[in-house]
């Protein structure tokens, strides 16, 4: 994740737009991220420019902005829930291997278990939101937040995340959130990325 300040520009994406066919379509990408995402962006610029925000990393943004200033923190938030979405994402997708498949079996009761508690947050999130798995107080759990909310504005690890707005699914499966759900937990989520999260969470800890 970028640790870049203002002005803050659209990170490009992991892979291809077509990447992800069928699960998540081009034409999805080319909204979600072409406009979404970088709106998000843009507006996140325009806010804080000439404000305290503007020297802030966008992680810093995001926390310092929390419960403080509403619309900073929603564009702040969006513009890294979705950059680190995007690396939550793979066309291989897989299981959890070494440490962090240890871990999901120790504390989320196995790959399995963890499949459907993840899918039940994503599809039982109210509205819109996200559907995490994270690490907090040295366990892994899964969590759902509402509308921009995240992990790291709560003092917890992100290792995955699935994006449950409408507009991340509604051009490929209307209102089917739970077929979006699972395409994306069997066919797409990159546990790569989720262990190098949880490596990096356990070298700041020892630092």
């Amino acid at each position: 994740m970028a640790t870049q300040t203002a002005p803050f520009q659209l990170p490009p994406l992991p892979w291809p737009e077509n990447a992800l066919d069928p699960v998540i379509s081009a034409n999805t990408l080319s909204f979600h991220y072409g406009k979404h995402h970088r709106a998000y962006v843009n507006k996140l610029n325009e806010l804080v420019q000439g404000t305290r925000f503007a020297d802030m990393t966008l992680e810093q943004i995001v926390k310092e902005s929390a419960g403080k200033d509403q619309k900073v923190f929603n564009n702040a938030a969006q513009a890294w829930n979705h950059t680190f979405f995007w690396n939550c994402l793979r066309k291989e997708g897989g299981k959890p291997s070494g440490a962090l498949a240890s871990r999901i079996d120790a504390d989320c009761g196995g790959y399995d278990a963890f499949k459907q508690k993840f899918a039940d947050a994503a599809v039982n999130c109210f509205g819109s939101g996200w559907a995490w798995l994270v690490e907090k107080d040295g366990k892994l759990d899964i969590v759902a937040t509402s509308n921009a909310g995240t992990p790291i504005a709560q003092g917890q690890t992100p290792l995955l995340t699935l994006d449950v707005w409408e507009h991340a699914y509604y051009l490929d499966y209307q209102n089917r959130r739970p077929d979006y759900a699972a395409a994306v937990i069997d066919k797409l989520l990159n546990w790569d990325f989720a262990a190098e999260q949880l490596e990096k969470a356990k070298q700041r800890k020892a630092a």
